[in-house]
């Protein structure tokens, strides 16, 4: 027996130390930080929330899927139309606005103000009939009245992560980004910047990864700011210059990484979309610029009209270099990269065709009227549409200027049409002053 009792002892300590290794096990394992828990501990906003789901016959931001004035539809919209022919469907709208209808699913989505009522809303409509779904008043009172008479207090095109919406006012003195759901619940409002009106504030925000970024450039001093989708918290902040400007920040992949874009201000700017972390800034473009760049093979596009005129070729790799510039007038509407060829409208109405890589002049040709609105390519067709509501349809072909056909809707266009699944969504506006009424068209082929 007094053998045996060390025996027992030591395997009694044997199997205690046995459960003890075992509980800690379990302890570490119920405790041990998950790989989502890693990443949210080095990356603020994590991976939560960074999922897009739109889809390829959606318009979900400014400038469209790819943001770059390209409708990636197959489907092909009509070549013809006026206020009769072709046209699915109209709708009244209340206020005015100057964004442009963003399209997920079977929604539309616009931002409108009312001045007589004093409010800043969102608006749904139904896809299929144009019907208003539901409108979010966002702001109440302290509506801007100063600044060019072009502009409107809702020119910020409404942006879509396929769960929730994404819109900036300009409103008692300040600019503010607010966050929808898709049933027009608030989820949440955001601060971006006190705003000195010049001549109005029309940025839309970009989303990227988990992030919404917005910009607001100002006499007050601006800011860039990169906001939680979630929950609106600043995750990476960016002073600007105190100088008046109105481009809207612009994610692109170029030279080798996913690079913000932002000019004006007499700079160009970039800065990685996740961090804010500047990557390279020149001194170059304008004080005031309104163009959304575009890319083409390690190059970037600026142009403005203020105080100087000018389309240049940045260099995308922060040498500073420009590969080519010229002086032609591209103030307001946004150019287009395609096949190697940039194609713009200038603001008096001239079309024009680059060749992208050393600025080589295609084209050019007079097409009449002044012109806001940006131009956009769906299928081989370049469509231009100037602020009397006429749309000009050319070969977006680089061979020679070709227009091929003119659509009037008789009125006033100061909006960019959104073109998907091929139907082309105008804002027209109709009448001056307390009377002007807009409407907005869905342009189609019935059947289709």
């Amino acid at each position: 027996m007094d053998k045996e009792r060390p025996l027992m002892r030591q395997t009694n300590i044997l199997i205690t130390f046995i459960i003890l290794v075992s509980l800690s096990s379990l302890v570490l394992l119920f405790h041990q930080p998950t790989a989502e828990s890693n990443t949210e501990k080095s990356n603020p906003v994590g991976k939560t929330g960074s999922e897009v789901k739109v889809g390829p016959e959606d318009w979900p931001w400014w400038r469209g899927p790819n943001r770059d004035g390209i409708s990636v539809s197959k489907k092909s919209p009509p070549l013809i139309w006026s206020t009769t022919e072709n046209v699915l469907w109209k709708t009244p709208l209340p206020g005015k606005g100057h964004g442009s209808p963003t399209i997920v699913g079977n929604q539309i989505f616009l931002a409108t103000a009312d001045k007589t009522k004093e409010l800043q809303s969102v608006l749904c409509l139904d896809r299929n009939n144009g019907k208003r779904v539901w409108t979010t008043d966002i702001h109440k009172g302290k509506l801007n009245t100063k600044g060019n008479e072009k502009s409107s207090e809702a020119s910020s095109t409404v942006a879509c992560d396929g769960k929730n919406l994404f819109v900036s006012f300009l409103n008692g003195g300040a600019i503010y980004t607010t966050s929808l759901d898709r049933k027009g619940k608030q989820i949440w409002q955001q601060k971006i910047a006190d705003y000195v009106v010049h001549q109005g504030y029309g940025a839309s925000p970009v989303i990227h990864g988990p992030l919404v970024i917005v910009s607001a450039d100002s006499r007050a001093g601006g800011a860039v700011k990169g906001l939680n989708r979630l929950d609106g918290t600043v995750v990476w902040e960016v002073k600007r210059p105190k100088k008046p400007n109105y481009v809207s920040p612009v994610v692109h992949k170029v030279a080798g990484r996913e690079q913000l874009i932002i000019f004006g201000c007499d700079l160009v700017s970039s800065f990685e979309p996740l961090t804010g972390k500047k990557i390279w800034e020149i001194e170059g473009a304008t004080t005031e610029s309104v163009t959304t760049t575009v890319t083409h093979d390690g190059l970037i596009f600026t142009s403005g009209g203020y105080p100087r005129n000018h389309v240049e070729a940045v260099k995308a790799d922060g040498s500073g270099k420009v590969a080519w510039k010229n002086g032609v007038r591209v103030y307001v509407p946004s150019m287009i990269i395609r096949d190697g060829y940039l194609y713009a409208v200038t603001d008096a109405g001239i079309a024009h065709c680059w060749k992208a890589g050393d600025g080589t002049s295609m084209w050019k040709g007079r097409i009449s009227g002044t012109f806001t609105a940006s131009p956009t390519i769906a299928g081989d067709h370049f469509f231009a549409t100037n602020e009397n509501g006429k749309t000009y349809v050319l070969k977006a072909n680089p061979g020679a200027f070709q227009v091929i056909q003119e659509n009037d809707l008789g009125g006033q266009v100061y909006s960019t049409p959104t073109f998907c699944a091929g139907r082309i969504y105008v804002r027209v506006g109709h009448g001056a002053g307390e009377k002007r009424r807009e409407t907005l068209y869905c342009i189609g082929t019935a059947g289709r």
